[in-house]
């Protein structure tokens, strides 16, 4: 089922809140986008529910264009720290009930911190990562985190494993993984993946601590 449509303020349009805005509103949420460039507001008119030019430092400006009103607001600006924090700020004492924040250091991050902000997130550093643990081992396909330290992670099925089942797959007992399943293109096979034979091109989906998935990768 799919979750009810909020209504989402974007503050700052460059790549990274640009790309959220935009996917916001193709999930069918109300998207606000606000930037102090005209130009960019004018770029990005079409493809969200409402752009405005906008001095996120100024409180007042906020609550007259309506961003008290939004469930959520993540601000995105860029190297302007100054201005990220007093978004920030801003958006807290007018009510805005959920504020995420992209910080551009260890200092803003620990700043937008203490100012109550709900999420502060780094994408440069946090893509960086990701691309990094698939770069290093070339039998990682993809990862998501979900948090404390447990990781979903799909791996491609080596030669060696063709014709095998998760069962007789080495290591995953004893790196205390449990398998999700196994994907073969765009269909999911198996419960738990037991009941199919591994063939070409299988991806094998495999949940457990990052380290254990680590060593498992290691092991292949």
């Amino acid at each position: 089922m799919a979750s009810k449509p909020r209504t989402f303020c974007v503050i700052g349009l460059g790549n990274f809140g640009s790309t959220v805005a935009t996917e916001l509103h193709r999930f069918g949420n109300h998207v606000i986008g606000a930037d102090l460039s005209d130009t960019l507001v004018s770029h990005h008119a079409d493809q969200l529910n409402q752009t405005m030019i906008l001095d996120a430092r100024d409180d007042m400006a906020l609550k007259e264009a309506g961003i008290a009103d939004c469930d959520v607001a993540l601000v995105s600006i860029g190297e302007d720290m100054e201005s990220s924090i007093l978004a920030a700020i801003n958006l807290k004492m007018i009510g805005v009930p959920i504020v995420w924040a992209k910080a551009i250091s260890r200092t803003h991050h620990r700043i937008l911190t203490k100012l109550g902000v709900d999420r502060v997130i780094h994408p440069e550093v946090e893509v960086g990562q990701h691309i990094a643990q698939v770069l290093h081992n070339p039998m990682v396909r993809d990862y998501v985190s979900l948090g404390n330290g447990f990781h979903v992670v799909n791996f491609r099925v080596p030669e060696s494993f063709e014709g095998k089942t998760i069962t007789e797959v080495p290591n995953v007992q004893k790196f205390e993984l449990r398998c999700i399943g196994v994907m073969r293109g765009t269909e999911f096979l198996g419960q738990d993946g037991t009941d199919c034979e591994f063939q070409p091109d299988d991806l094998l989906l495999l949940l457990g601590q990052r380290k254990n998935l680590r060593d498992f990768a290691s092991s292949l």
